[in-house]
């Protein structure tokens, strides 16, 4: 039996199905949480389906989360998607549940779960969720969820242009475009930007510090976020920013959180970076990974690390 025979399987024992996926979510994150959920509602009408995780005003467009009690963990399947390792689940109730299912397609450095359906090969959750539906031909799934699976598709190919596009990725998009949602209004909510945002992209352009090795990085502190009136997850839009400077060939974003911390968001368009990302609590893929700086000389040790990663990525080009 596939891993998707089995899932379905599980989720079949159920009668409560609770989704967990990671915290500051993105579109595939919460396509692939919401997609799923619809999924399971329209397949099986009679089960009770609920989303976990903090809602952000800027993410409603994609569904909104539930309220889920204690007692509702008990005799439940919980499933998070989306996530590579445990601390970054939102909501650390997920153990709470009678059975663990984990669906990823980041590498699997921290293995959880009853059952794990990990395909890092996966563009996208989003995509991974489109397979468990055509995994049988009783699944059923609305035009809302196709819509959201498509939105989380999108978000995380960048428009279709990441290396981790492939053949299967535009094979799953065309599946979905089948459905009747406008691919217009995502293409268009995705790129949208307000007018703080259009400030913090000027801000990020005109102070970005780029090394000789092509190696950049920006520190968005709580006064700067503050002075542009942002919160930390209206920030994720100018992440792919840097990149479209030529001279750039890997970036750190910092962004100061409440509690004095720095999230990290760490991008590239050649050298691995998830190795710098695992030295500072955080992880993902080889191209796109998160971490965690506790204190300004941390961030001064991963600038160094990115600098360095550059360095030798240089000298191998050079051989």
């Amino acid at each position: 039996m596939t891993i998707q025979k089995q899932i379905l399987a599980k989720i079949g024992e159920y009668e409560t199905v609770i989704i967990h996926r990671h915290q500051h979510p993105d579109p595939d994150a919460i396509g692939s949480q919401m997609g799923l959920a619809d999924l399971i509602k329209t397949t099986f009408p009679n089960k009770n389906v609920l989303c976990v995780g903090k809602q952000y005003e800027s993410f409603k467009w994609l569904g909104e989360t539930d309220e889920v009690s204690d007692d509702q963990y008990q005799n439940a399947l919980v499933i998070v998607v989306d996530t590579a390792n445990q601390p970054r689940v939102d909501d650390d109730r997920f153990h709470n549940g009678k059975e663990l299912i984990k669906i990823d397609h980041h590498p699997n450095d921290d293995e959880f779960g009853d059952l794990m359906w990990v395909n890092p090969d996966a563009s996208s959750v989003s995509e991974m969720i489109y397979d468990l539906f055509k995994a049988d031909s009783d699944n059923q799934i609305s035009d809302n969820g196709a819509r959201v699976l498509y939105a989380g598709i999108v978000g995380d190919t960048g428009r279709f242009k990441y290396p981790s596009t492939t053949s299967h990725t535009f094979e799953v998009a065309s599946g979905l475009t089948k459905f009747n949602f406008s691919l217009t209004d995502i293409a268009q909510k995705e790129d949208e930007i307000d007018i703080p945002l259009a400030r913090l992209a000027a801000y990020v352009y005109q102070n970005l510090t780029i090394s000789e090795t092509g190696a950049a990085h920006i520190i968005l502190t709580n006064e700067v976020i503050q002075s542009l009136d942002l919160g930390d997850d209206s920030t994720a839009s100018v992440v792919p920013l840097p990149g479209n400077i030529g001279e750039v060939t890997d970036w750190a974003i910092f962004v100061q959180q409440k509690d004095e911390s720095y999230r990290i968001r760490l991008r590239s368009k050649g050298p691995s970076i998830n190795e710098i990302a695992k030295l500072h609590n955080g992880g993902g893929h080889a191209l796109a990974s998160g971490a965690i700086a506790a204190d300004d000389a941390e961030i001064k040790q991963v600038i160094k690390e990115l600098d360095q990663l550059n360095t030798e990525y240089l000298k191998k080009g050079a051989e």
